[in-house]
C-alpha cells in the first residue's frame, strides 16, 4: 500500500467488523497500544472442522444495550496483554476484517470486557501499521456510522428445536436439581440427571468419550455442571472431558477450578483490583504473629482453601485463640486463609446471582443469632436489596475475571465500597428465587438457550446471523 492510500483517521472513529455482524461501533484510536481490543462477554472456545474458533457477545454501543450482537470468529492465540492501567490479562486473540474509511483489511483483535468503558473498540497501531495516519487531533474524519444500521439488521433466527442438556449432580432431587428439569421440561427440552461420580472416561485423542453404565454420553447440546466441593478434582475432569467433545458447558472445568481455590482465587480477584478483605496466606508456624497482624489483628477470620456453605469458617475474637486454631488446622495439614473481621458488616453480606453480564437478582443474608456466618445452610436469613451500580459492576467484573457464566457473588458492603467474599461457580437456587420472587431458573435456560444454539446448531456455524445492509456515512 503507498502513502496516498493510506486512511486518515482522528483519535476516534466509527468502523464496521463486517465478519462479525458490527456494521457500526466507535473506536478510540490508540496508538499508545499495541493490540486492538473489542468489548465481548459469554466467551466459549469450540473446534469447528478442526480449527478453533471462539464465540462471544457484544453490545456494540453503550448508549443501546438492548443491542446484543453474538459473534464467531476464528481463534489465533491466547495472549497476555498489559492494559493501560498496568493490569495484564490473559485474552482470546481473534482473526477477523476492519472496514474503515472506505478500504477493508484483516486485522487481529483481543477480546476483553469493557462494558463500563465509553468506548467499546480500542484500535491499536499494530491493526493500524502500513494501513492508516493518524491525526490525534482530529475526530471521526472517516465519517459517521448510525446506531439504525442495527436497527435494519434482519435476525436470521434458528429454527426452534428441543435441547438435549446434561445435568451433573449427586443430588438429583434436590431444589435446584429439580427446577431445572421442570423448567426444561416445560420448554420442551430434554434434561438427563446423572451422578458425576458415576461417570467415567475413555480418553484417546481420536475419539474421548464420557461414559455412564456401559453407554456412551454424546448428542448433548449442553451441559450443566453442579460440581461439590468434595469432588472437585474428578467432576472437573468429567467437564473437561465433555469440552473436548465439543459440548456447551454453562460452567467451563477452568472456571470451576480457579473459584473453589480459594487463595487462588483471591489472587486472579486482587490482580484486577477487585475489593476484598484484607487477605494473608503463610505456612511456616513461625509467620504466624505477623500473619495475624498483617490483617489488622483479632477479631479475624480463618477459612479452609476448599471449604462451602460456611463450612471451615472460624472466627477467632482475640490473638491467643487465632493461634489456636491455626495451630490446630496446620496440625491436620488443612490449607487456611486468614482473613480481616469486617465489623461494620454486622454479620450480613449480599448474594449476587450473575449469568452471563447480568446480576439477575440480588439478597441480602443476615447470620442467625450468635453466628457471623450469613449461609442459609447454616440457619441465616434472606431479605430483598437493592444493590448499587458499584456492587453491581463488581459481581460482574468478579465472575468474569474467574471465567464463570452462571456465579453466585457474595459481597460485604464496607466503608471503603463492596468487597468480594466469594465467588460460587454452583450457587443454589432456592433461597434466592424464595426471596426475591424471580424466575432465576428461567434465566439460566434462556442463557443456555441461547448459547447452545450459537455453538452446537450445524445450521448455524459458519453462517451469517444477520443479512448484510448497505453501510450510510454521514459526514461528520
Amino acid at each position: 500500500m503507498t502513502e496516498v492510500e493510506k486512511v486518515k483517521v482522528g483519535w476516534e472513529e466509527w468502523l464496521s467488523l463486517p465478519d462479525l455482524g458490527l456494521p457500526a461501533i466507535k473506536a478510540k484510536v490508540d496508538t499508545g497500544a499495541k493490540t486492538s481490543a473489542l468489548h465481548a462477554f459469554g466467551i466459549y472456545e469450540y473446534t469447528e472442522r478442526g480449527k478453533k474458533m471462539v464465540s462471544f457477545g457484544v453490545h456494540p454501543l453503550p448508549e443501546r444495550p438492548d443491542i446484543e450482537i453474538h459473534c464467531a470468529a476464528p481463534l489465533v492465540d491466547k495472549r497476555e496483554v498489559t492494559s493501560s492501567n498496568g493490569q495484564t490479562e490473559l485474552r482470546h486473540i481473534i482473526a477477523t476484517t476492519l472496514e474503515i474509511g472506505g478500504q477493508s483489511w484483516p486485522v487481529e483483535i483481543s477480546l476483553t470486557f469493557r462494558e463500563n468503558m465509553a468506548y467499546r473498540m480500542l484500535l491499536g497501531r499494530s491493526a493500524l501499521e502500513g494501513r492508516a495516519i493518524v491525526d490525534p487531533v482530529q475526530s471521526c474524519l472517516c465519517g459517521v456510522l448510525s446506531d439504525s444500521l442495527y436497527d435494519e439488521l434482519v435476525p436470521v433466527e434458528p429454527e426452534h428445536r428441543p435441547l438435549k442438556i446434561l445435568l451433573l449432580s449427586r443430588e438429583p432431587e434436590n431444589y435446584s436439581s429439580r427446577r431445572l428439569v421442570e423448567e426444561a421440561e416445560r420448554r420442551g427440552h430434554t434434561m438427563d440427571v446423572i451422578n458425576t461420580k458415576r461417570c467415567y472416561m475413555n480418553i484417546t485423542s481420536a475419539r474421548p468419550e464420557v461414559r455412564y453404565g456401559g453407554k456412551v454420553l454424546q448428542q448433548y447440546d449442553a451441559v450443566i455442571p453442579r460440581i461439590g466441593a468434595s469432588i472437585t478434582s474428578y467432576g472437573t475432569a468429567i467437564v473437561r472431558q465433555f469440552e473436548a467433545m465439543n459440548i456447551f458447558c454453562l460452567n467451563s472445568s477452568d472456571a470451576i477450578r480457579r473459584s473453589r481455590d480459594k487463595l487462588y482465587a483471591h489472587q486472579l480477584l486482587a490482580a484486577q483490583g477487585i475489593g476484598m478483605p484484607v487477605t494473608g496466606y503463610a505456612s511456616s508456624p513461625s509467620d504466624t504473629n505477623d500473619l495475624i497482624s498483617i490483617v489488622g489483628g483479632a477479631p479475624l477470620v480463618l477459612k479452609l482453601l476448599h471449604g462451602t456453605q460456611g463450612k471451615g469458617v472460624v472466627l477467632a475474637e482475640t490473638k491467643k485463640a487465632a493461634e489456636s486454631v491455626i495451630d490446630a488446622f496446620r496440625g491436620l495439614d488443612a490449607d487456611i486463609l486468614v482473613q480481616e473481621f469486617v465489623k461494620e458488616a454486622a454479620g450480613t453480606d449480599i448474594r449476587c446471582f450473575v449469568i452471563g453480564n447480568r446480576v439477575v437478582a440480588a439478597m441480602k443474608r443476615t447470620g442467625s443469632e450468635g453466628d457471623f456466618r450469613s449461609n442459609l445452610h447454616k440457619g441465616g436469613k434472606a431479605s430483598k436489596i437493592r444493590i448499587t451500580k458499584e456492587e453491581r459492576a463488581t459481581a460482574i467484573k468478579a465472575a468474569r475475571i474467574l471465567g464463570l457464566s452462571v456465579a453466585g457473588v457474595d459481597l460485604l458492603r464496607t466503608e471503603k465500597g463492596p468487597r468480594v467474599l466469594e465467588v460460587n461457580s454452583s450457587p443454589g437456587l432456592e433461597g434466592i428465587e424464595t426471596t426475591t420472587g424471580k424466575d432465576i431458573t428461567g434465566a439460566i435456560l434462556d442463557y443456555i438457550e441461547k448459547r447452545a444454539k450459537i455453538i452446537a446448531d450445524k445450521r448455524l456455524r459458519g453462517r451469517k446471523r444477520v443479512k448484510r445492509v448497505s453501510k450510510s456515512i454521514s459526514a461528520s
